[in-house]
């Protein structure tokens, strides 16, 4: 996915200041509803750590005003001359598709169990929020944070993706400090100012990572289905779409039960939610897992044509 294939790019980079505005007006409600205590936990930005409305305000305009969207990393493929596969190589395993591509019980899965509200609200939500909230705990000035909405789950990502193998830029996307809560958001909200909500979803849907090596909708539907994201059923939609919560612990090839458990969450929410039927949730979750693994080759290893592989690999690589 290229980084900006639907995006409608706005000439002036800056951040209004009425949408600043607008979202210091939701800290603020925050605050005055839950208190003062809560507040701390709550952006987690205001409150009792001493970070008052003008603080937040100067950290977010001293940010950038655009998140750097770049092309994520994909997998590389070699063809022979008649156009067949010898070979893939990659870091990550990701193909990547647009949302067109994606078959929409995908799409309605995965914004049923991350965001449901994600058509409707800003790069906060202010009701995930508040919910999160009832959960969030704060340990030796660290903040929990929880209810973060598709965009600020998306620039979190970006970030990472963005840092490479730079241990300090990894840290500086991972560290959990009101600075980064504010970067964040600050992102967030910029992103929704630039970029269309298909778009976020869209690339959301090609940045996550689905465990076993595995990133993006795409190469997780061949991995664990050995089908195309675009002909995901509901079964394996709410699998997937239950994975990028904790890929590791509800990795289906080593605690099936664990993600079974998590795959009729997501049903159970979209039923609640009435985008499928309680008929449809209840055969799904009367059904296995429906596992299918294609391990992907990565390498010249094992292919067809090792030494023309090898050959074109380190042709490629000279600088």
């Amino acid at each position: 996915m290229s980084s900006d294939p639907q995006a409608t790019e706005r000439d002036d980079s800056a951040l209004p200041t009425g949408r600043i505005a607008s979202h210091l007006g939701v800290m603020a409600a925050i605050a005055a509803v839950m208190g003062l205590m809560v507040a701390g936990l709550a952006i987690p930005f205001v409150g009792a750590v001493g970070l008052g409305a003008k603080k937040v305000s100067d950290g977010m305009r001293n940010f950038p005003a655009t998140l750097e969207t770049n092309a994520l990393a994909q997998k590389t493929v070699v063809l022979d001359r008649n156009g067949k596969q010898i070979a893939s190589i990659f870091d990550e395993n990701r193909v990547n598709v647009s949302l067109t591509q994606v078959s929409e019980v995908m799409r309605q899965a995965i914004v049923s169990i991350e965001d449901y509200r994600y058509y409707q609200h800003g790069a906060l939500d202010l009701k995930g929020t508040l919910r999160a909230l009832m959960t969030n705990k704060v340990s030796g000035g660290q903040v929990v944070q929880g209810g973060s909405s598709i965009t600020q789950q998306t620039v979190k990502l970006t970030l990472l993706a963005n840092a490479g193998s730079d241990p300090d830029k990894i840290r500086e996307a991972t560290d959990d400090t009101y600075d980064r809560k504010i970067r964040e958001l600050r992102y967030a909200i910029a992103l929704e100012e630039t970029h269309s909500k298909d778009w976020i979803l869209e690339r959301y849907l090609n940045i996550a990572y689905f465990g076993d090596g595995v990133y993006g909708i795409q190469a997780a539907a061949r991995h664990y289905f050995s089908k195309n994201a675009a002909k995901l059923d509901l079964r394996e939609a709410a699998l997937l779409a239950g994975l990028v919560k904790n890929p590791v612990g509800y990795a289906p090839t080593t605690y099936p039960d664990k993600a079974t458990e998590r795959r009729n969450v997501v049903l159970n929410r979209m039923a609640e939610l009435h985008v499928i039927t309680d008929s449809e949730r209840d055969a799904a979750k009367a059904a296995d897992l429906g596992l299918k693994i294609r391990k992907a080759k990565n390498g010249c290893v094992d292919t067809v044509a090792p030494f023309f592989c090898d050959f074109l690999l380190r042709f490629l690589l000279v600088d």
